[in-house]
């Protein structure tokens, strides 16, 4: 056995079907497109979500809701982790620079502090907007709190 005389095991590889190459192939003729209707046309290309006619689904089903312009989304940061932040950096006022420089919101965000977990130290916090919890957990521990 030597390069020049391989060949694959007989009945391994098949030719492809010659289709539309004249009537005597057998795929001749309609070139297995079937007969007439755009399908058989070249070029056909159907809409996405084109049901035959028929009113397609997105149409039937009604609008819902919508986009409000003027929506604003705060960034939650809960107490537990403003003690984490005040600790790893030897903090006592946290704001929305040493936020952002630390890595914690992008420039503009909107900050919400929220009263999950407890603080050890006196923090002095500067935020957009505060839960009633947290602004007594704040005072409560020696800090204050102040509205951006």
């Amino acid at each position: 056995m030597e390069l020049h005389n391989l060949s694959p095991a007989a009945g391994s590889v098949k030719s492809r079907k010659r289709i539309a190459r004249g009537v005597g192939s057998g795929k001749g003729g309609t070139a297995t497109r079937g007969h007439k209707g755009a399908k058989s046309r070249s070029g056909n290309k159907l809409k996405r979500a084109f049901e035959g006619g028929q009113m397609p689904l997105q149409m039937r089903l009604p609008k819902r809701g919508f986009k409000n312009p003027n929506r604003k989304v705060y960034v939650p940061i809960n107490l537990e982790r403003l003690q984490y932040i005040a600790d790893k950096y030897s903090l006592t006022t946290i704001d929305q620079a040493v936020l952002v420089d630390k890595g914690v919101v992008s420039k503009n965000d909107l900050v919400k502090i929220l009263g999950v977990g407890e603080l050890t130290s006196g923090l002095t916090v500067s935020a957009h907007k505060c839960s009633e919890t947290a602004k007594e957990k704040i005072e409560s521990a020696g800090g204050t709190i102040n509205l951006v």
